[in-house]
């Protein structure tokens, strides 16, 4: 992942011990963070194997704009607001897309 200039997609997985608070911040993060530069698609979704698990699936034109919003108020804010909500730091891993033009 070099460059900055590749898409990248970013998976958030929270367990929540309050899942109504933790619904309410990761919906507003998702929609504040639709808004963002270079942020081409953002999801949440909830298990339902795992009442109190949440996904936020983001993708992102690079890996710059990624870091920037990383590092943004609103995700700053998102965290803030996770305090007391979360039964241990959320799983976030990066992953590089590939097509079938990349499998040989």
């Amino acid at each position: 992942m070099g460059g900055g200039v590749e898409p990248v997609v970013v998976t958030w997985v929270f367990d929540a011990a309050d899942p109504l608070g933790l619904a309410a911040v990761l919906a507003r993060y998702v929609v504040l963070t639709r808004g963002a530069d270079g942020c081409r698609n953002v999801d949440l979704v909830a298990s339902t194997t795992h009442p109190a698990r949440s996904l936020v699936i983001e993708k992102w034109a690079s890996t710059d704009a990624q870091r920037v919003h990383l590092d943004s108020a609103v995700a700053v804010d998102m965290a803030r607001a996770c305090d007391g909500l979360l039964t241990g730091p959320p799983d976030v891993d990066l992953w590089e897309p590939v097509s079938a033009q990349d499998v040989e």
